[in-house]
C-alpha cells in the first residue's frame, strides 16, 4: 500500500509538471504573437524567385510617364527632332523639373533610349545631391567616347574645356540626370556651347525650379514641368503591380485602393511602394490590412508638404520589412549616391558581415542572400537596372 501510495503521489507531480510546462508553452506562444518574431530570420527552405510581376511593372512605369503617352510626344515637340528647318539644328537645352517620384529619371531615360541612335555620340550621366563636379565632367567625357588616359590630372577648368572642344563638331545627346547645384549649371553652359548648329541635344533633370532657370536660360531652351500621373493611370499602375495579370479585381478593394491612390497624388513612386507592401507574393494581402495601411500614411502627398509626405509613405514600407531585410538596405548607405553596385559584390558583402543568417546545414550563404536580395526587390525598395 506504501508503495501504490508513492507512486500515486509521484504521478501527480509529473501531471502537475506537464500542466505547468503546457502553460508556459501557451504563453511563450501569445507572447511571440504579441511580438511578431517570426520575421526575424528568414525560412531558409524558400527560395524567393523576383516577382514576375515586376518584370514588366518598369515598362510599364516607363509608359505611363513617358514613352508611349502624352509626356513623351510634349518632350520630343520640344526636343524639335523632325525637320531641316535651321532653329532644329541650333542646340537645344531642355529641363525636366519636378518634385521627387514623379519619373523625370524615367521619362528622360525612355526618350534618349528612343533618340540615341541619331546622333554621333551620346552620355546619360547621374549627378546627385552631393556631387564631385570633376567626375560628373570625366564621366561624361567617357561616355562620348574621349579616351579616358589624361582626364584623372585634369582640374575642373581643364576639363569643362576639353568637353567643350570634344562636342563642339559634334552632333551629340547628352542627358544629366538629378542636378541639385547651379554652379553645376554654369559649368553645363560653359562645356556646352549655344554655337554648336549640328542639332545637339542636352537634357538635365531636377527638383529645384532655380536650377532649371539657369540650365535654360537661353531663348532656345525649354523647361519642362512634371506633373503626377492622371486618376487611370495612377490606378492601372497600382492594379498591375499587385493582382496577376488579366485578373479581374475584387470588388471589395475599389473603395479603399481609391482613397491610397488619392493619398499618392500621383506620385509613381509612391504607388507602386505602396502596391508592393500589399502584394504578398503571388497572393494579394486582406483588405483588413489594406485599411491598416491607409490609416498608416497619413494626410497624404499635397502640394505643401510633399517630400515629408513621401517620406511617411516610403517609411511605411521600410518599417513593414523584417529586420534582417533592413539590416542589409540600411547597408546600402556605405555607398556614395547614384553609384553602381554590382548584386553578388553586394551580397558576398552582406556575408562577410554576418548579415545571412545560417540556414539549414548545406545551405549556401551566398543562395540566401541572393533570396535576401530579390525580396528588396519585390518590395520595391531596391531597383535592378
Amino acid at each position: 500500500m506504501v508503495g501504490l501510495f508513492k507512486k500515486g503521489k509521484n504521478h501527480h507531480r509529473i501531471a502537475d509538471a506537464i500542466k505547468e510546462i503546457k502553460e508556459q508553452l501557451h504563453e511563450v506562444a501569445a507572447r511571440r504573437d504579441r511580438n511578431k518574431v517570426d520575421g526575424i530570420a528568414p525560412n531558409p527552405t524558400e527560395a524567393i524567385a523576383i516577382d514576375p510581376r515586376l518584370r514588366a511593372l518598369y515598362t510599364e512605369a516607363a509608359e505611363l510617364v513617358g514613352i508611349y503617352g502624352k509626356r513623351d510626344h510634349d518632350l520630343m515637340s520640344l526636343l524639335s527632332m523632325e525637320g531641316d528647318d535651321i532653329s532644329n539644328k541650333r542646340i537645344k537645352k531642355i529641363s525636366i523639373v519636378g518634385f521627387g517620384g514623379l519619373g523625370k529619371t524615367t521619362l528622360a531615360r525612355a526618350v534618349y533610349e528612343k533618340i540615341k541612335g541619331d546622333f554621333n555620340c551620346r552620355a546619360f550621366v547621374p549627378v546627385g545631391q552631393n556631387p564631385d563636379i570633376k567626375k560628373v565632367f570625366r564621366d561624361i567625357l567617357i561616355d562620348l567616347g574621349n579616351p579616358q588616359s589624361d582626364l584623372a590630372i585634369l582640374d575642373e577648368r581643364q576639363l569643362i574645356n576639353k568637353l567643350h572642344e570634344f562636342v563642339e563638331n559634334k552632333r551629340y545627346l547628352v542627358v544629366i540626370d538629378d542636378i541639385w547645384d547651379e554652379k553645376m549649371c554654369e559649368g553645363i553652359n560653359l562645356a556646352f556651347s549655344n554655337r554648336n548648329n549640328l542639332g545637339s541635344r542636352l537634357i538635365i533633370t531636377t527638383r529645384i525650379v532655380s536650377v532649371s532657370n539657369s540650365c535654360c536660360s537661353s531663348a532656345n531652351n525649354s523647361i519642362y514641368q512634371m506633373e503626377p500621373l492622371s486618376a487611370d493611370d495612377s490606378r492601372r499602375l497600382f492594379y498591375k503591380r499587385i493582382f496577376p495579370a488579366n485578373s479581374e479585381y475584387p470588388n471589395e478593394f475599389e473603395q479603399v485602393s481609391k482613397d491610397i491612390l488619392k493619398k499618392c497624388g500621383g506620385v509613381p513612386l509612391a504607388i507602386i511602394t505602396i502596391a508592393s507592401a500589399l502584394a504578398n507574393g503571388q497572393h494579394v494581402k486582406p483588405k483588413r490590412e489594406w485599411d491598416i495601411l491607409l490609416q498608416s500614411i497619413g494626410s497624404g502627398l499635397t502640394k505643401d508638404n510633399s517630400l515629408e509626405e513621401m517620406r511617411r509613405i516610403l517609411s511605411f514600407s521600410y518599417y513593414d520589412l523584417p529586420s534582417y531585410l533592413k539590416t542589409c538596405l540600411l547597408y546600402l548607405c556605405i555607398y556614395p549616391e547614384d553609384s553602381k553596385i554590382y548584386r553578388d559584390t553586394l551580397i558576398w558583402k552582406w556575408v562577410a558581415e554576418g548579415f545571412i543568417h545560417h540556414g539549414k546545414q548545406g545551405t549556401c550563404l551566398f543562395l540566401l542572400g541572393l533570396n535576401y536580395f530579390n525580396q528588396l526587390i519585390n518590395k520595391s525598395m531596391i531597383q535592378p537596372i
